[in-house]
C-alpha cells in the first residue's frame, strides 16, 4: 500500500516514500516497475482534482448507441479531453440509453458546447444530459 494514496509533491517523492518505510529509493522504484511488469499496476499517474482546477460543471450524459457501433463510438468519446469516464452498460429496454460519459467543463455553456460537438462528431442525436447537483461522495479506490 505504499503507493496507493497520494505521493509527496516534492522533487524526490520516491526518496521520501522510501525513508518512511525503511527502503532505498531504488528499491521503491524497482518494486513499482516490477508491479507494472507483472500486471498488478496497470497505470501510474496523477489524478486531477477537477473542481480545484476550475472544472466545476459536470454531467453524466446518457447516449443511445446502436450495439454494432458501441465500441467505435465509445473509443472516440473516450479520447475526448473533457470526458473522464465512458461506460457501455446493459439497461432496461424502456430506458434505452446504453453509453454513459462523464463530462467536465468550466461552465454550463462549455458543457453544452462539448455535448453538441461530441454529438456531431459521432453522429448521435439521442442523448440525455444528467447534470450533477451535488457531490455526495468521492474517494479513491483502496485495495487491501
Amino acid at each position: 500500500g505504499f503507493i496507493q494514496g497520494d505521493i509527496p509533491l516534492t522533487e524526490n517523492p520516491f526518496r521520501e516514500l522510501a525513508e518512511k518505510i525503511n527502503l532505498s529509493e531504488e528499491e521503491i522504484i524497482n518494486r513499482i516497475k516490477n508491479m507494472q511488469e507483472i500486471g498488478i499496476i496497470r497505470r501510474f499517474g496523477a489524478v486531477l482534482r477537477h473542481q480545484k482546477a476550475g472544472y466545476n460543471t459536470n454531467a453524466m450524459v446518457a447516449w443511445l448507441v446502436d450495439e454494432k457501433d458501441a465500441d467505435r463510438v465509445g473509443k472516440l468519446m473516450a479520447e475526448h479531453p473533457r470526458i473522464s469516464h465512458c461506460y457501455l452498460r446493459e439497461v432496461p429496454e424502456e430506458f434505452g440509453y446504453n453509453l454513459f460519459t462523464m463530462i467536465h467543463a468550466t461552465s454550463v455553456q462549455q458543457l453544452h458546447d462539448t455535448v453538441e460537438y461530441i454529438s456531431n462528431q459521432v453522429d448521435l442525436k439521442s442523448y440525455k444530459i444528467l447534470n450533477s447537483l451535488k457531490e455526495l461522495k468521492k474517494v479513491s479506490m483502496k485495495y487491501i
